[in-house]
């Protein structure tokens, strides 16, 4: 496919599970939670639905990150838990959250090399949303901050909160392009805004931000690898 020459000065790129692994470790944690909970009846699934369901809720009251996850297992654990909750046991809930944090930085294979390869032409700017200090570490730990002319930390990727940016890097929605893995946050709120949008498939997605993408929109490419941009680009 030819370059995207249609305009596109500023390139917005999203951070967890597309610049490095991130919802990996989370699901690793919740598969260390359902074999602590060990319920007897219901099913691994079933109780993931549950954990969702809190999930969904304290993302609503308290934003997103770890510390959220771990307040969810919690939730989960004494909705379900067959055993006295006593402190031992929440002990080892939010250890099994807080475990996460502790993960070495993983970058997306060719990351550098793409993102070297962006910022001679376009402006970029990292987009990512979560509690501030927690993806201001993982930034940090990155050694990416200095590919990006600014650093957005959202409380909510949204329409709304895509104006914002465009109001603060002074450019019009057609001269910008959201990049990102995942269709609720990445992609569906910039394509309304009238910007561009790349999405990038990831396996690991989390559950909460799968939602339909309409691939016939002329605004949006799809691509295999972040590697892949630098056609594009």
């Amino acid at each position: 496919m030819p370059r995207w020459d249609s305009g596109i000065r500023h390139l917005l790129i999203d951070a967890d599970d597309t610049l490095w692994e991130n919802n990996i470790y989370f699901e690793q944690a919740t598969e260390a939670f359902l074999d602590f909970l060990d319920h007897s009846s219901l099913g691994r699934d079933e109780v993931k639905a549950v954990l969702d369901d809190f999930e969904r809720i304290n993302a609503r009251e308290f934003g997103y990150g770890s510390a959220v996850y771990t307040r969810s297992l919690q939730d989960c654990f004494h909705r379900l838990a067959e055993r006295e909750v006593d402190e031992t046991a929440i002990g080892v809930v939010i250890e099994i959250g807080r475990r996460i944090l502790e993960h070495e930085m993983e970058l997306i294979p060719h990351v550098e090399t793409t993102l070297a390869h962006l910022n001679r032409e376009y402006t970029l700017t990292i987009c990512t949303k979560g509690d501030r200090d927690e993806q201001q570490i993982k930034i940090d730990r990155s050694g990416l901050v200095h590919y990006f002319h600014q650093v957005e930390i959202m409380s909510e990727k949204d329409a709304a909160g895509y104006r914002d940016i465009l109001g603060r890097l002074g450019a019009r929605p057609d001269e910008a392009c959201m990049i990102g893995n995942s269709p609720k946050s990445d992609i569906n709120p910039p394509l309304q805004l009238g910007m561009a949008a790349v999405f990038i498939p990831h396996d690991h997605t989390w559950q909460l931000e799968h939602q339909e993408v309409d691939l016939a929109q002329p605004r949006l490419r799809v691509v295999d690898r972040f590697v892949d941009l630098i056609r594009h680009f």
